[in-house]
């Protein structure tokens, strides 16, 4: 596995070894001569946009404010201290989409988005910590960061933002437009704008257990499957009327026991769930979709990729795409494969695939799942 200048020269392997949910990691010139991708103005409008999480993070006298986008109007560029958060810029410029990708020697599963800072001299949005692991890309100016490994991790009460109580700082570094910085979870960090900058996150998926067992619960309740209803034919006379008869919660636990689910339940949930869209992604059909035979012959040329907004993962012979699952033959596995790792399709390929498969990426060509190449 080859170094990587993202990485500071180091291997995938050698970084997930040394410094994954371990220690962090500072970059000088992870990306050599890196710029904005978005300007400020496509950002504020993608800030006032419904379906694009932004926030409005202000510090005025000490007092903190946190507003939730759509951000209609931002204070002057001139005035200081100001932080506009857009999320997911990823799912809007395809330039921010490949910038994501450039971290996938980290599973999709657990890849998240990017989010693009822009703040104004002196703004920040107080120490804090993640409970994710996070790089910390600078595009443009600079910005001052402190951070530790402190295991006190109470917060302010009465704030709109969780901000740590008792920060100290244990190391101080300026990122200069290029540099990146890796904090683990849980790592203390305060970063503070010098002059106008921006900074983008990558940051990753890491569900809560309680909330991923909820969902599992949620999904194991359609396939479940106990057949008959409760009875009773040796029943006593009751002494106390209210109280539940033992015999009733033993032969219902019994029966409620017969709920089994095995690793493949787990998979089928786990990629339904990891490649559900967020609920605020929307996809957009094509104005005019081509018939059938014409994108076909199209996509035979010049093949296919999927949206940025598209979701798509597979574990044994199961393909997982935007919330859906299906099974497929060795045959369509090895196509369908290729589309989820790459992210897009050769033409050449498209001659392997059953016409269920070529049927499937016509749909999703129609719902805007996938593009022509």
């Amino acid at each position: 596995m080859k170094k990587l200048p993202l990485l500071g020269n180091i291997t995938p392997a050698q970084f997930l070894r040394d410094y994954w949910q371990k220690k962090p990691l500072l970059i000088r010139q992870a990306i050599p001569g890196f710029k904005p991708l978005l300007s400020f103005d496509k950002l504020a409008g993608l800030a006032r946009e419904n379906h694009v999480e932004s926030r409005l993070v202000t510090r005025r006298d000490g007092q903190w404010d946190m507003q939730h986008g759509p951000l209609a109007e931002l204070p002057a560029r001139s005035e200081r201290e100001w932080t506009m958060l857009v999320q997911g810029a990823n799912l809007y410029d395809p330039g921010a989409d490949a910038l994501l990708r450039q971290f996938r020697f980290i599973a999709d599963a657990r890849l998240d988005d990017l989010m693009i800072s822009f703040a104004t001299d002196g703004a920040g949005v107080g120490p804090h910590f993640d409970s994710y692991d996070v790089f910390l890309l600078q595009a443009h100016g600079k910005r001052r960061w402190r951070i530790s490994a402190q295991q006190d991790l109470e917060l302010v009460e009465g704030l709109p933002l969780k901000i740590l109580a008792n920060f100290a700082s244990e190391e101080e570094f300026v990122l200069e437009p290029g540099d990146m910085l890796y904090l683990p979870p849980h790592y203390a960090h305060d970063g503070v704008a010098e002059g106008e900058c921006m900074t983008y996150s990558i940051g990753f998926r890491a569900p809560g257990y309680q909330e991923i067992g909820e969902a599992f619960l949620q999904f194991m309740a359609d396939s479940i499957d106990l057949p008959g209803r409760y009875a009773d034919p040796d029943l006593q006379p009751a002494k106390n009327p209210a109280e539940i008869p033992r015999e009733m919660l033993s032969t219902i636990t019994e029966e409620l026991n017969k709920v089994r689910w095995d690793e493949e339940d787990v998979a089928i949930f786990l990629g339904e769930y990891l490649s559900e869209p967020k609920h605020n992604v929307f996809f957009t059909a094509p104005a005019k979709p081509l018939v059938v035979g014409r994108f076909m012959e199209q996509a035979g040329k010049k093949g296919l990729k999927l949206s940025s907004k598209t979701l798509m993962l597979y574990r044994g012979k199961n393909v997982f795409i935007n919330g859906e699952s299906f099974a497929v033959g060795r045959a369509d596995k090895a196509v369908l494969d290729a589309l989820a790792n790459e992210r897009r399709l050769e033409g050449a390929l498209l001659g392997q695939a059953t016409d269920d498969v070529l049927e499937a990426l016509y749909t999703w060509y129609q719902d805007g799942w996938i593009e022509l190449a």
